[in-house]
C-alpha cells in the first residue's frame, strides 16, 4: 500500500509506515502525479483536495490532520467514494492557549486587568469552548454566540448563548472561532464588517483565530484607523497566504495562522488520522504517540506582593511567547505580494516547537487558593 503524507506532520512517517510505504512531500507541493498510484492521502490545511488532485488516482482514504474542511471538496470525495477523516478538536487547546496568551499580553502591554472584563466568543465548538474555559480561569465574564449549536443542541451551555448584537454591544474583547462558510443562514463570510464595527462598543478589542474572511479586512483597517477597534490580534488573514501589510502594521499581534500549531495539536492531528486509517483498514492501531520533554518543563516563581494576573502572565508568556511569533512575521514582511506569500508559508512550515500549558509544571511560593484554581483552570501541572 502506498501512502502519501504531508511531511510537516509530526510522527507521520513512524505511524503510517505500520500500514504501508510512506512518501513524504511538503503539503503545499503535493500534485496529481504524486498521488496517482497512492491508496491513501494524509494532509493538513495546506493541500487543496479536489478532483484536480485526485481524479484518476487510486486514493480511497483521505485523512486531514486539522479540523477545518474549506480546503477539501467534500462533495467530490463523496461522489468518488473516497473516505474522509478529519481531526475535530485536535488543536482546540492550542488555540485556547493562543487566545489566553494574547489576552494576558494585551493586559500587560496596555495596563488593564482582564478579571471582570467581558469576552465575547463567537463560535463555541471545540475551539470556542476551550477559549471560554481559559477566559473564565482568568476571571473574565464570558458571552457566547453560536446560532447553529443553539438551534440544534439541548445542552445547558447552549441555552445561555446570546446573539451577535449583544456580543457587539457588551464585549470589551471579541474573539472569533467560527468555520468559514459562504452559504446558508449561518454563512460566516464577512460576518464582521463595517456594520458590525459601527454597532460594537467603541474601543473594543478584537481577536481573529478562525478564518481570515470571517472579517472584512478592509473594514477592519478602517475601524482601526478610526479608533472603533482599539487593539487587534490577527492570526488568520483574508486572502492568505497573501496578507495585507497595511493591516499587519495596524494590529498589535500579527501571526501566520499558527494559533493551532502547538506540538500537541499537530500530534493529535496525526494520531486522529492514523487511527481513522486503521479503522478504515480494519486493523489495530499500533503506533504509540509519545511526546518528548518540553522546552519549559518547570517554572518556579513567587506570588508575594504580586497580583494573580501578573503571576499568570509570567507563566503563560514563559511557555508561549506570542509576541515573538508576531515579531518574526513583522521582521520578515516585505512589500511584494509574491514574497509575502513565501514568508507566510515558510514561517508556518518552519514553526518552532511550542508546547501547551499542560506540558509545564509550576511551583508558586505564597500562592493563594484562588490563584492555584486559576493555574489549574489554565491547565498547568502542579
Amino acid at each position: 500500500m502506498k501512502i502519501v503524507c504531508d511531511k510537516n506532520m509530526p510522527f507521520v512517517q513512524e505511524a503510517f509506515s505500520t500500514l504501508g510505504d510512506v512518501s513524504l512531500i511538503d503539503g503545499r507541493e503535493i500534485s496529481a502525479a504524486d498521488v496517482k498510484n497512492a491508496d491513501m492521502l494524509i494532509i493538513r490545511s495546506t493541500t487543496r483536495v479536489d478532483g484536480r488532485l485526485l481524479e484518476g488516482s487510486r486514493v480511497r482514504f483521505c485523512g486531514s490532520g486539522v479540523i477545518g474542511t474549506d480546503h477539501i471538496d467534500i462533495a467530490y470525495l463523496r461522489s468518488a467514494g473516497i473516505q474522509l477523516v478529519t481531526s475535530p478538536g485536535c488543536n482546540a487547546v492550542s488555540v485556547g492557549n493562543y487566545v489566553a496568551a494574547a489576552l494576558l499580553w494585551l493586559g500587560g502591554e496596555y495596563g488593564f486587568n482582564l478579571a471582570g472584563r467581558t469576552l465575547g466568543v463567537v463560535g463555541v465548538g471545540n475551539v470556542g469552548s476551550q477559549v471560554c474555559r481559559f477566559a473564565r480561569a482568568l476571571g473574565m465574564r464570558v458571552l457566547a454566540d453560536d446560532p447553529p449549536r443553539q438551534r440544534n443542541s439541548d445542552d445547558i451551555e447552549a441555552r445561555s448563548f446570546v446573539n451577535l448584537e449583544r456580543i457587539l454591544g457588551e464585549s470589551d474583547i471579541i474573539s472569533l472561532h467560527v468555520p468559514l462558510s459562504k452559504e446558508g443562514i449561518d454563512s460566516t463570510f464577512h460576518l464582521i464588517g463595517s456594520e458590525q464595527f459601527a454597532a460594537a462598543r467603541e474601543g473594543v478589542m478584537l481577536i481573529n483565530a478562525a478564518r481570515g474572511a470571517v472579517i472584512d479586512n478592509q473594514a477592519l483597517c478602517d475601524a482601526l484607523h478610526a479608533g472603533r477597534i482599539s487593539h487587534a490580534v490577527v492570526d488568520c488573514w483574508e486572502g492568505e497566504p497573501c496578507y495585507r501589510d497595511d493591516l499587519l502594521r495596524l494590529v498589535d499581534i500579527a501571526t501566520p495562522h499558527i494559533a493551532g500549531h502547538s506540538f500537541e495539536g499537530k500530534v493529535n492531528g496525526t494520531a486522529m488520522t492514523y487511527r481513522g486509517a486503521c479503522a478504515f483498514l480494519g486493523v489495530e492501531a499500533e503506533y504509540p504517540f509519545t511526546l518528548p520533554q518540553p522546552p519549559v518543563p518547570l517554572i518556579d516563581t513567587s506570588a508575594f506582593q504580586r497580583s494573580d494576573e501578573d503571576v499568570l502572565r509570567e507563566l503563560v508568556l514563559r511557555v508561549y511567547d506570542i509576541r515573538g511569533d508576531s515579531e518574526r512575521l513583522r521582521c520578515a514582511t516585505v512589500s511584494d505580494n509574491a514574497q509575502r506569500v513565501k514568508v507566510f508559508n515558510a514561517q508556518r512550515a518552519s514553526y518552532p516547537i511550542r508546547r501547551q500549558f499542560e506540558s509545564t509544571k509550576v511551583r508558586i511560593e505564597g500562592a493563594s487558593s484562588d490563584l492555584l484554581a486559576k493555574v489549574d483552570g489554565l491547565g498547568f501541572q502542579r
